[in-house]
């Protein structure tokens, strides 16, 4: 009976801690990725834990998806959204010099935010309000 709870435990601690996926624990920058191409890496990873503990496995796949963490880059840079924090105002939107300086000190280069090829899209309340990047409480 004691092998038989050591198993069952052993099954369970390697399930719990298999719950996050492997993306999102790698690349924690990726994450808000909408789409692109998938990291076979981390898409390996993930078919791992579904060959070995098949529902947790699901989850990490899952989670990966969800979160954006399985989706390589697509060759622009990316920052981690907590900083991204720090250049927005009381109303949500970025403050354009905080936001070159946050650029110049995380990728190493100055970013030219004034070109004409950069795309601003617009995001409503309810998105920004369920995003971690605004919260005025913090």
């Amino acid at each position: 009976m004691p092998f038989t709870k050591r198993l069952l435990s052993a099954a369970l601690v390697a399930s719990l801690l298999s719950q996050m996926g492997c993306g999102t624990l790698l690349y924690p920058e990726r994450r808000g990725q909408i789409d692109g191409r998938i990291d076979p890496a981390v898409a390996a990873f993930d078919a791992i834990g579904i060959l070995f503990f098949i529902l947790p496995g699901v989850v990490a796949l899952a989670v990966d998806f969800t979160t954006g963490a399985i989706y390589l880059p697509h060759g622009r840079y990316s920052v981690a959204p907590e900083l991204l924090r720090d250049t927005l105002d009381n109303q949500g939107q970025p403050d354009r010099q905080k936001l070159r300086q946050l650029l110049r000190t995380e990728l190493g280069h100055d970013v030219p935010l004034d070109d004409a090829r950069l795309t601003v899209k617009p995001i409503n309340r309810a998105q920004l309000a369920s995003s971690t990047l605004f919260n005025p409480e913090a």
